[in-house]
């Protein structure tokens, strides 16, 4: 209370805060704000609170920095200082009284310590220039912070000079001499002697010089100095093929070390032979001129000497034993000494820090295919396309791009891409000065499965049943007898032959621990052949679909459940692995696993734009699962199977027999309880729901059961709006909301909420559809897009209709920040939402030419989409809006053709088979016609207001602004207002048949008249 009135309270406190609280419910949606048994509280998480965000952002990034990760300490540290500038909001000499204020006073610490993170890491990840300015700054603010200090002199000696830095570090040791009687620490100091002796020429032994560029690979080498600085010993580890030699190359050549020995162990063939090769290449002795191996260490010291050197180790997988027992007897015998690892597996010290070293991303694979095909064969062909397609199943290893761009010299681009299917026969032959080990992709491979323990084989060959990566739950199905499955994922990833990725609980990592194993596709297909030479193939199959078949049970309610967000979630990451197991349980006509994998692929598919996928799902599993008798836990994975495939197809094409409607009324009755259930008795009720009472469907809205009256009403929704009754069908939506908001399903909860502001964009009530969207929105991410505009792009045209442009703007730029999956950019309306901003704000030409841009787009994006119901409607009502806008704006001529082209389709729909109620068709009809009229009418055919008056009629689209009634109604009137209301009385009591009779009439006779 004292922060709200500071100076004096109101007279009735309580109330006064209920009425703050009822305002900003009104301005941020109900939903933002909560009430709790002492007040209220906003419902966002802590990564929602700029306040908070901070917070997280200091921490990760210096646990990042901590842990070496330079690049993710500055990208975490940058992500912080995008939420807040360091400013207090209130004026010198002000008082810290707002609550505001001062909480942004209390985090001017965690911005200081943000901005601090970041000039680091910058000057970790070599980046000298950038960081030296926030170095310098941080340098007069936090005069004694030796770190940063440090830093800042090894920026000035790369930027400026070694003398500048010189300089600075000895006015900063005098400084604290005099003031505090003491010498810098030890880092410092460290630092000054290398500083001292840079004048000292580099030596570096062993060495080479790389005959071309290494792409791609800047970061890895500043992130992997970067941790020679902090640690004794660091280990680049990696499949092979990645290219940890060539980055330990170019770290040698760049090492701050005056000395460097380079040693290759690949010729080592035994753990006690690694000393002596060490000893020979660094120069202690030929052969084994000593009597022991702490004599040969001995000797290594020495001819290392006692300043600053760098030793690297390559290759030591082989031999990690023999290198690990030499690294830490030389790292706890030589003070200045620093060791670079590279090794499929870490060395286990420690002393030791181990870099990952990632594959190249997609445009470093393209460019360096590029730059060794042409230097293959000059002339190639390089299609950017089918480059690109190579690239992305190399798995970003430059070995295998190499190979596969040297392959030039005799086949085409399009034939290496054809051939990859069998890679390890395409990519062999590399460059003769490439060692024996890389010259084929197979023997690469090879030399990791040979280093591996008969368990880590059987392991590998078992994994590799999964092409989408696996969780240790899913590890544990598949693995049978070899058991022990985190010791054997333990040791997979200790050779580098899997991966671990992390993410919080419900993430899309799939696992409520958040970690996730991936193989790459390479590995994975050298253990597939193995695991069929083995002949495991049926045995592992059936494991693994036993897995998919469990996971499918315990998912099968993944719309419906508590905590749906988690379960799509997890059902998402698995997508890949289910699909493949969905063709196992068909190959072998396994009911159980058909049912349960249907059930969860058909929520998901349901959920995003993934319709093409949903209608082969439903076409490939309704024979099998309408012969199946399901057992006793089976029976509501195969209802929810059912439920979801019957209600998409219906959604799709209108109600028409399916072989999963068939199934579901065959199913044993339960209780409608649950969703599911309740979907069930409505969707086997819809053959007795007729029209024109629907008798059958208003028993069902008036049932007992709850949720039966919420999914009745639901579907009462479609029927109405069918029948042209949008008001009553918005009624019906806020039942249903009504109803199945207590369930506390996020799912439902979308779903209502997006029904309502679906009804309310398509009529005109902006203001009530932008509430709903706000609550939708309020409830996170629950299945990604889960509609065809998605709900940030609903809010764009709600506040285009309440006519706030300004606000449509922010939340277009929302949306355009959101990533989109490539099935949904066909619906994703930013050019149309972009041209009605223009327009709105009197940019004419440039809101008609977006216009244009959109019909074009959507036009070549809507190809691959052949047949989906939902493809075709969306594109007619972009032409439409289009035309209308040209015709309001008096331009009709860079649109000529398009009227006649939409009139055509029109009368098609009305006359042909096209017109069968499909839900998704029916706001199409008016909407077109209302289009057609707005262009005869800006053609000088006033009969054209007979359109307009019949659209009217007609269930019309109008979410765009330019298709609002009250446009057409203005349109009409002044184009003739007697005409008009007499159209309009005369079509008032017309029926459905009546009015697409009197609508083929309009259209054939404006043709010819």
């Amino acid at each position: 209370m004292e922060g709200l009135w500071p100076d004096e309270l109101p007279e009735r406190p309580g109330k006064a805060v209920q009425v703050l609280v009822s305002r900003l419910r009104a301005l941020v949606g109900a939903g933002l704000i909560v009430s709790t048994p002492t007040g209220y509280r906003l419902a966002l998480d802590e990564a929602q609170v700029d306040s908070s965000a901070l917070l997280s952002y200091e921490a990760a990034s210096a646990e990042r920095g901590r842990a070496g990760d330079h690049a993710g300490a500055l990208a975490r540290a940058e992500a912080g200082l995008t939420l807040w500038d360091g400013s207090l909001g209130a004026g010198e000499g002000e008082e810290l009284r707002d609550p505001v204020t001062a909480l942004r006073a209390d985090r001017v610490p965690v911005f200081r310590s943000l901005v601090r993170s970041r000039a680091l890491a910058l000057a970790r990840l070599g980046r000298t220039e950038e960081a030296a300015a926030p170095l310098a700054e941080l340098v007069r603010e936090l005069p004694r912070d030796e770190e940063v200090l440090a830093e800042l002199l090894r920026c000035e000696a790369a930027t400026v000079g070694r003398a500048a830095a010189l300089t600075r570090y000895d006015g900063y040791r005098r400084g604290l001499r005099d003031e505090l009687g003491m010498d810098p620490g030890p880092r410092l100091r460290a630092l000054y002697q290398e500083l001292l002796r840079a004048d000292t020429p580099p030596v570096r032994h062993g060495v080479p010089h790389e005959p071309n560029p290494l792409l791609g690979r800047d970061a890895d080498v500043a992130a992997v100095a970067g941790l020679l600085r902090e640690a004794r010993v660091v280990t680049v580890v990696g499949p092979g093929g990645l290219g940890k030699t060539r980055l330990s190359h170019a770290v040698s050549r760049a090492a701050e070390q005056p000395l460097v020995h380079f040693v290759t162990l690949v010729g080592v063939t035994a753990d006690e032979d690694v000393v002596g090769e060490v000893a020979s290449v660094v120069g202690a002795g030929e052969g084994r001129q000593f009597a022991g191996g702490g004599d040969e260490v001995s000797g290594v010291v020495a001819a290392l000497g006692p300043g600053p050197a760098l030793l690297v180790l390559d290759n030591c997988e082989h031999v990690l034993a023999g290198a690990a027992a030499l690294v830490q007897a030389l790292v706890s015998r030589s003070k200045e000494l620093r060791v670079l690892a590279t090794s499929r597996a870490p060395l286990g010290l420690t002393s030791e820090s181990v870099y990952a070293l990632p594959e190249l991303s997609l445009a470093t694979s393209f460019e360096l295919f590029e730059q060794r095909a042409r230097a293959a064969r000059p002339g190639v062909e390089l299609p950017a396309d089918r480059v690109a397609e190579i690239c992305r199943h190399l798995d970003g290893l430059p070995l295998a791009v190499e190979l596969a761009a040297a392959r030039v010299r005799v086949l085409s681009v399009a034939d290496i891409s054809r051939r990859l299917r069998d890679r390890f026969a395409l990519l062999r032959g590399g460059a003769r000065d490439a060692p024996e080990r890389h010259r084929t992709l197979r023997a690469v491979v090879e030399w990791s499965w040979n280093l591996l323990e008969a368990d880590g084989r059987a392991a590998l060959r078992a994994l590799s049943v999964f092409p989408g990566g696996f969780t240790e739950d899913a590890a544990e199905y598949v693995l049978g007898e070899t058991g022990g499955a985190l010791d054997l994922l333990e040791q997979l990833a200790g050779q580098s032959l899997i991966k671990v990725s992390e993410g919080p609980s419900g993430s899309p990592s799939g696992s409520p621990s958040g970690v996730r194993f991936h193989m790459l596709e390479t590995l994975r297909e050298f253990s597939a052949a193995r695991r069929v030479e083995a002949g495991e193939g049926e045995a592992v199959t059936g494991r693994f679909l036993s897995w998919a078949r469990d996971f499918g049970r315990a998912h099968h309610d993944v719309l419906f459940s508590g905590d749906s967000s988690a379960s799509f979630h997890r059902v998402r990451a698995e997508q890949d692995n289910l699909v493949l197991a969905l063709r196992h349980a068909l190959a072998r006509a396994d009911g159980s696993a058909i049912a349960a994998l249907t059930a969860a692929l058909a929520s998901l598919w349901s959920v995003g734009t993934s319709y093409t996928r949903l209608a082969t799902l439903a076409a490939e599993t309704g024979g099998p699962l309408s012969h199946f008798r399901p057992g006793p836990e089976d029976v509501e994975a195969a209802r929810s199977a059912a439920v979801v495939c019957t209600a998409a197809l219906f959604m799709g094409h209108g109600p028409h027999a399916v072989r999963q409607l068939a199934t579901l009324r065959r199913l044993p009755p339960a209780p409608p309880d649950t969703v599911p259930r309740a979907l069930a008795v409505v969707l086997c009720a819809v053959p007795d729901i007729r029209a024109p009472q629907y008798t059958r469907l208003q028993e069902l809205c008036d049932a007992d059961e709850p949720i039966l009256a919420g999914i009745a009403a639901g579907v009462a929704s479609y029927v109405w709006e069918s029948e042209h009754e949008t008001e009553r069908a918005l009624a019906c939506a806020r039942r249903m909301l009504a109803a199945l908001g207590p369930l506390g399903n996020p799912s439902m909860a979308l779903l209502s909420h997006g029904r309502i502001s679906e009804l309310c964009l398509q009529s005109g009530h902006g203001a009530e559809a932008y509430e709903h969207l706000r609550a939708a929105d309020a409830l996170g991410e629950v299945g990604g897009w889960s509609d065809s505009m998605g709900v940030r792009w609903g809010l764009v045209l709600a506040c285009l209709q309440r006519g706030e442009v300004d606000e449509a703007e922010y939340w277009l730029g929302l949306a355009a920040l959101e990533q989109q999956p490539e099935s949904a950019r066909i619906y994703s309306p930013d050019l149309s939402a972009r041209a009605e901003i223009a327009l709105a704000r009197g940019l004419t030409e440039v809101g008609l030419g977006l216009w244009r841009q959109a019909v074009e787009r959507i036009r070549e994006d809507s190809v691959p989409y052949a047949g989906d119901p939902f493809v075709d409607p969306w594109w007619l009502r972009i032409q439409s809006t289009a035309l209308a806008a040209h015709a309001q704006h008096g331009r009709l001529e860079p649109v000529a053709g398009l009227a006649e082209q939409l009139r055509e389709r029109l009368l098609a729909m009305f006359s042909g088979s096209s017109a069968d109620g499909s839900p998704v068709e029916l706001p199409v009809y008016g909407t077109v016609l209302l289009a057609l009229g707005f262009a005869r009418l800006a053609g000088g055919d006033t009969a054209a207001v007979r359109l307009l008056a019949l659209a009217e009629r007609m269930p019309v689209t109008r979410d765009f602004p330019t298709l609002s009634a009250a446009r057409a109604r203005q349109a009409a009137e002044n184009a003739d207002r007697a005409a008009y209301a007499d159209a309009r009385s005369g079509y008032a009591t017309l029926g459905q048949e009546e009015l697409r009779a009197a609508a083929l009439r309009e259209l054939t006779g404006g043709a010819h008249g």
